[in-house]
């Protein structure tokens, strides 16, 4: 909208009735958003704000300030405080000499068998090959960076209705919880 000089003096008289901008915008025949820039730029008062107040209520008081913890320096500069066990005072019984307690035993030692770690059964996997080389019923799990030279995919035998090997089927499929099995 070009603004003229009667159009600028028609909206300073609504601005200065009071008007909406969007009821100004309405009968000018400009958007709301063109009476906003225009007043801004001529450096109209601003107008109050349409969100009322309760004039009753007092304005929230500041949040109060936590307590933070001491700095981490002050902290080590002291040294931590020594616990000692409290000495037994007499007349009151101890564990050792409660008439409840029993006698004990010294324990003869047992001689244990060396562990010995069997590696974990794992059926053989068929060497990676690269993409162009593998069948439908090959497994498509990526090993490696795309776009790099030892970049392949698994090509085990992937499981029926699925594209991956049962063990990578077993890493891609994760049962999700149902939200209300952790409610209760």
């Amino acid at each position: 909208m070009d603004w003229t000089v009667e159009a600028i003096d028609r909206l300073r008289a609504l601005w200065s009735e009071g008007h909406s901008t969007a009821e100004i915008g309405r009968r000018m025949g400009v958007s709301k958003n063109a009476v906003v820039g225009k007043a801004h730029r001529l450096n109209l008062p601003a107008r109050p704000s349409p969100i009322r107040r309760d004039a009753a209520m007092p304005p929230k008081p500041a949040p109060a300030r936590r307590h933070t913890l001491p700095p981490l320096r002050a902290a080590l500069r002291e040294p931590p405080p020594i616990l000692r066990r409290p000495e037994p005072q007499p007349g009151v019984p101890t564990a050792a000499t409660s008439p409840l307690s029993v006698p004990v035993r010294p324990v003869a030692p047992v001689a244990v068998a060396p562990v010995v770690e069997r590696p974990i059964a794992r059926a053989p996997q068929p060497a990676p090959r690269p993409f162009g080389s593998m069948s439908a019923k090959s497994c498509c799990w990526p090993i490696g960076e795309p776009g790099t030279k030892g970049f392949t995919f698994c090509t085990a035998v992937s499981m029926a209705g699925k594209p991956y090997c049962q063990e990578h089927a077993a890493i891609a499929y994760v049962r999700v919880k149902d939200k209300r099995e952790d409610a209760a």
